[in-house]
Formats: C-alpha cells, sequence, structure tokens
C-alpha cells in the first residue's frame, strides 16, 4: 500500500486529469468529528476498477490545499488529522482506476467543533459508562443480599421443625412420668388420697 500526502500552495488552483468511464464517489460523509481530527467516508458505483482514492482537503475561504492519494486499496474511508478547532472545511473525493482519477465528488463542508465541547462529551459519555458499571454492582448487591435473606430464613424454618418434632417425640415420654409419679403418693387402702376412716367397732 502506498500513500502520498501533498501540501499544495496555489492561486490557480491544481488541474487533474479524469477518466472519463469512472464516476465520481457519492455518498460523502464524515464521521467521528472531532476538534482535530475527522474519518470522511465514501461509496463508489457498483463496477467501476477502482484501485485508490484521492482526498482533497481545503479551508473554507482558504487558497491552500491538503491532497491525500492512497493506491492498491479498496478502502472506503480516511482519517483526516491536524485540523483547527471551530474551522470550515471543504473534503472533495476521487476514486483512481488504472486508466486515471474520477471526477471529482460533490463538495462536503463540515465544522469542527470546540475542544472543550469534545472534551465535554467524551466526560459525559465516560459517567454514562460509569454508571451503568454502579448500577450493575447495585444489582449484583441486591441479589446477594435477597439469596442471604432467603438461606437464614430457611435455616430457622428448619430449626424450628427440628425443635418441634423433638418436643413431640418427648411428649408421651413426659405423660407416663407424671402418671407414675401419681401412682407412687397414692396408698393402697386409699387410692385417692384424702382423710383416713376409722372403723365403726373402734368408734364404740
Amino acid at each position: 500500500m502506498e500513500r502520498f500526502f501533498l501540501l499544495v500552495l496555489s492561486c490557480l488552483g491544481v488541474s487533474r486529469v479524469t477518466a472519463d468511464s469512472l464516476a465520481a464517489p457519492v455518498n460523502v460523509t464524515i464521521k467521528a468529528l472531532k476538534a482535530n481530527s475527522a474519518v470522511v467516508t465514501w461509496d463508489i458505483p457498483e463496477g467501476d476498477p477502482v484501485i485508490g482514492f484521492a482526498i482533497t482537503q481545503q479551508k473554507k475561504d482558504v487558497r491552500m490545499l491538503r491532497f491525500i492519494q492512497e493506491v492498491n486499496t479498496t478502502t472506503r474511508s480516511c482519517a483526516l488529522w491536524d485540523l483547527e478547532e471551530e474551522t470550515d472545511y471543504i473534503v472533495h473525493v476521487q476514486s483512481i482506476s488504472m486508466s486515471g482519477p474520477s471526477p471529482l465528488s460533490e463538495p462536503l463542508r463540515f465544522q469542527t467543533p470546540k475542544e472543550a465541547e469534545t472534551q465535554a462529551s467524551k466526560s459525559k459519555d465516560e459517567v454514562t459508562m460509569e454508571e451503568v458499571g454502579q448500577t450493575t454492582q447495585l444489582r449484583a448487591g441486591e441479589l446477594i443480599i435477597i439469596v442471604v435473606v432467603l438461606i437464614m430464613w430457611a435455616g430457622v424454618i428448619a430449626l424450628f421443625c427440628r425443635q418441634y418434632d423433638i418436643i413431640k417425640d418427648n411428649e408421651p415420654n413426659n405423660n407416663k412420668d407424671k402418671a407414675k409419679t401419681s401412682s407412687e403418693c397414692s396408698t393402697p387402702e386409699h387410692p385417692t388420697g384424702g382423710l383416713l376412716r376409722i372403723p365403726q367397732e373402734q368408734q364404740q
């Protein structure tokens, strides 16, 4: 891949030989626009034997051109760098074939933003991602707390059921012990207790 960068200062313009059979690129747009850089993208008509591209970059109302050319590539985008903030630019794109370059595309005009605006947008994106991370952490913490509470409740219920079974199993033994104790406290003549009766012969 060969890349040539040419900065031309000219008051007469730049002359080019164009290939009649090659159509100009279409849908030229600017993406990833920042204060000091941008990316220009384009499409080419289907069937054109394109082997590279050429881009002219110019400040508005300034007779200075930056010429970027790249061959042996099928890429449809190119990065623009060393731009000035709050500056208007005009960009043209040409396709290159074995017979020469195509006509210039329709001019694309764009303005770079302020550096402060770029930083503010970046900070906003970073804050948004940080908030998403914090929300995810909070949800994970809530789930952990819920699981721990459920395990504790399950343990309390299991312990209660175990104690209830133990009490239920010991209840018949307690009844037997009570009956035995009551039998030992009563006398043979008076099983139910109470006052002793004196025989009538002794009373006479």
